[in-house]
């Protein structure tokens, strides 16, 4: 692809004298009027507001405030396919042609005091359209750069971009090329048209009722791209999300992004992101103000712990009858502790728990600390899958707790509460849909 740039210069033409635009005016007709001037290869740039003018997207409004600005947030409801962010009263939305700005585009500026403006259905087809009526009237082989104002993620002010356009190339690609340093350009991509948007504003303005400008001067090809292949995905935006909408997303899917995983990548656990996990699990409640669980990184007893848990379990089942070979497939199921990343053991100590003389207060304060040791299990958890860590609690520590207490010469008030294998997931962590209620909620 040939340079954009132009070495004798560009210049930027306002084109007076257009009226004020309504419903069902022939744009281009106005156009060729005012600018009869008008050569080969120059940009047309027009406002999106004309556009819509024309197209009759105009919303008849309350002329009192308060009922005009409730209308018109419904309409930016109505416009947009989804909420992004919300500061005060604004809204950042992705609307239906997949632009993301305030208010879906929606604007009460330059109309009529008892109307607002929506963007045009479909701005790539307008600005194709305009440009065939110009070819038509005038003869002339134009680019055509319909506009929208808009701010930016992390910089203050607003600039206009395009959201139509016809007849160029948007997006110049310098991937390949090299520098004036002799740097090959990697990633490099400017949005022409973008910049052209915003250079023709400098001489159309917000006030001064000149819609449409002209560049000249700049070599321009057509490949037959519009303004919507300027449009990221949303799902690979790094900034998809307002921090007000991130931190309710991440509250609402903390609990479904944990799964049982099975399978890690070779990848290091980091120690400190292991230990932030631990003290959030440590905050789940407990009784009586105590500090009941306790969370051991099983790192240079860990080959010996797990070869004495699978003696014990060969043992169990040899002893309930069964043959080596059926022996053989069962224990397998304990290769995940052997093939995680790392192996954290929560244990129960119930230190504060109180000595009650009867039986059925004695078993409900056993109960009382179990209950906040799972709480705190599954605290871990949850903890690991937010930081994108996979997890997978298996129980095996519970039913050989004397050889877990021996190999890590641990006291015998501790009580194991199963194994915690922790890795990097295979396939990223994804929240799964909440289970349904029927079986598991009862209203009495």
């Amino acid at each position: 692809m040939a340079d954009h740039s132009a070495p004798g210069g560009i210049e930027l033409l306002p084109v007076p004298g257009l009226p004020e635009f309504r419903p069902g005016d022939d744009l281009a007709a106005a156009l060729a009027d005012a600018a009869p001037w008008l050569r080969d290869g120059d940009v047309v740039v027009v406002t999106s507001k004309v556009v819509s003018k024309v197209e009759g997207r105009l919303v008849t409004v309350p002329t009192d405030p308060e009922e005009r600005d409730a209308v018109r947030r419904r309409w930016v409801e109505a416009e947009s396919v989804r909420v992004l962010a919300r500061k005060s009263r604004t809204l950042i939305t992705q609307n239906k042609l997949g632009i993301v700005q305030a208010a879906s585009g929606v604007d009460a500026s330059n109309v009529a005091g008892d109307e607002i403006a929506l963007l045009p259905v479909d701005p790539d087809a307008s600005a194709v359209a305009l440009r065939a009526d110009l070819l038509a009237r005038l003869g002339v082989t134009v680019g055509v750069v319909v506009t929208d104002t808009m701010g930016r993620a992390w910089r203050v002010g607003q600039t206009d971009a395009a959201i139509g356009s016809a007849g160029l190339a948007v997006v110049h690609r310098y991937r390949g090329q090299v520098d004036g340093q002799g740097n090959e350009l990697v990633v490099t991509e400017v949005a022409v048209a973008d910049e052209i948007a915003a250079a023709a504003d400098l001489v159309k303005g917000k006030l001064g009722a000149t819609p449409v400008a002209v560049l000249r001067g700049l070599s321009i090809e057509d490949d037959g791209s519009t303004a919507r292949d300027l449009t990221r995905p949303i799902e690979d935006d790094l900034f998809r999300l307002g921090t007000e909408e991130a931190i309710a997303q991440g509250r609402a899917e903390a609990v479904l992004v944990r799964r049982s995983v099975r399978a890690f990548t070779d990848e290091p656990v980091d120690p400190a992101l292991l230990r932030r996990a631990v003290a959030a699990a440590l905050t789940a409640p407990a009784p009586h103000h105590t500090r009941p669980v306790r969370f051991v990184h099983v790192r240079s007893r860990r080959a010996a712990l797990l070869t004495a848990m699978r003696d014990r379990w060969e043992a169990d089942l040899r002893a309930d009858g069964w043959d080596d070979e059926r022996i053989a497939r069962r224990v397998k199921r304990g290769d995940l502790l052997h093939g995680a990343t790392e192996v954290v053991l929560p244990f129960l100590v119930r230190e504060g728990a109180h000595d009650y003389p009867d039986t059925r207060r004695a078993s409900a304060e056993v109960t009382m600390f179990t209950v906040a040791g799972g709480a705190a299990v599954q605290g871990l958890l949850v903890a690991l899958a937010a930081e994108g860590v996979a997890s997978c609690w298996v129980s095996s520590t519970i039913f050989c707790a004397d050889v877990v207490r021996r190999v890590l010469d641990l006291p015998d008030g501790w009580e194991p509460l199963g194994a915690v294998a922790v890795g990097h997931p295979v396939e990223p962590l994804v929240p799964r849909a909440p289970r349904d209620l029927d079986e598991g909620f009862l209203e009495l």
